[in-house]
């Protein structure tokens, strides 16, 4: 399995080109929300519990999807998420024989920024505060876990979402098909 890992700081455009990868190359999206959703009604965001319990079913849904061809995971890099999480993830693939290909979306503060806003991050209950942004980016909130140089950066502001998808998908020779060439 290819595990295309797609990072970067919010609202540079992760689920918006996950979109539009996973209809280009027919692998699967696996968003970091889906697991963080599921936990806020019970859980406060960073608490022990949450932090265990999420990186416990980012790295089951990784084991169990393994014998598909390809899967398409978002991941914005954050101090509550544990610095181990990144080389389990990797172990976790590696050991069902495939491999992780880290993608890193960056686009300019200024364009993130107004971002923050679109109703497309209310609905998955994103962070959408400018204030709260810089208080969490002066805290250093999002200089951890450290990643993996990525195979490929992009930065989304120069590009549409689609085009974005279509150079992914290049660089990883990935093809429409989702196989790999």
């Amino acid at each position: 399995m290819k595990l295309v890992f797609l990072y970067g700081l919010p609202a540079t455009g992760k689920l918006t080109v996950a979109r539009e990868l996973a209809g280009l190359t027919g692998f699967s999206l696996f968003h970091n929300h889906l697991a963080v959703d599921l936990l806020l009604p019970v859980f406060e965001f960073g608490s022990p519990a949450f932090v265990e319990l999420r990186e416990q079913i980012w790295l089951a849904v990784f084991e169990h999807a393994a014998p598909l061809d390809g899967l398409i995971f978002t991941f914005a890099p954050e101090t509550t998420v544990r610095p181990e999480f990144i080389e389990r993830a990797q172990s976790t693939i590696a050991r069902a024989g495939g491999e992780v290909l880290f993608v890193e979306l960056v686009c300019p503060i200024a364009e993130l920024k107004q971002r923050l806003g679109n109703d497309s991050r209310q609905q998955h209950g994103k962070l959408t505060s400018v204030a709260q942004f810089d208080q969490l980016a002066a805290a250093g909130c999002f200089d951890s876990p450290r990643m993996p140089p990525p195979r490929l950066s992009v930065d989304t502001s120069l590009c549409s979402p689609r085009e974005a998808a279509e150079r992914i998908a290049q660089a990883l020779a990935i093809d429409k098909m989702g196989t790999t060439s």
